[in-house]
């Protein structure tokens, strides 16, 4: 029997946040986690060896100018920002956590628009 889209979307994440688990281990980089709903999308620098969130944007943030939507230019807007706002917290590197959405259409837009503003990734 086929898995539903849940499962697999569950079982990519897992797949991801292991992988990353291992390769973090012992270099203490923050990662960059990312949300997408169907309506925003937002991301997140996380320490995971201290349990904090060093910085975190969103496209509810009406500074942005993008409430309320999910789409290319959104997700452009809040790469930039949560590249802005890790400079500011004294982070250039950092893990991408995609979990388990694909890495395409706004998810690599978010990606790109953190590498422009010079978070390495």
């Amino acid at each position: 029997m086929a898995n539903s889209k849940r499962q697999l979307f569950l079982k990519r994440r897992m797949r991801v946040r292991n992988k990353l688990r291992k390769v973090t281990a012992n270099v203490g980089r923050p990662r960059l986690s990312v949300h997408r709903s169907s309506k925003n999308i937002s991301v997140q620098l996380i320490d995971d060896v201290n349990g904090v969130t060093l910085a975190s944007a969103s496209s509810l943030e009406k500074g942005l100018g993008v409430v309320g939507k999910n789409n290319l230019e959104a997700a452009a807007k809040v790469g930039a920002a949560i590249a802005e706002r890790a400079k500011k917290a004294g982070v250039e590197v950092a893990y991408f956590d995609r979990g388990g959405f694909l890495f395409h259409g706004k998810v690599k837009a978010l990606a790109d628009a953190a590498r422009e503003g010079g978070l390495k990734i």
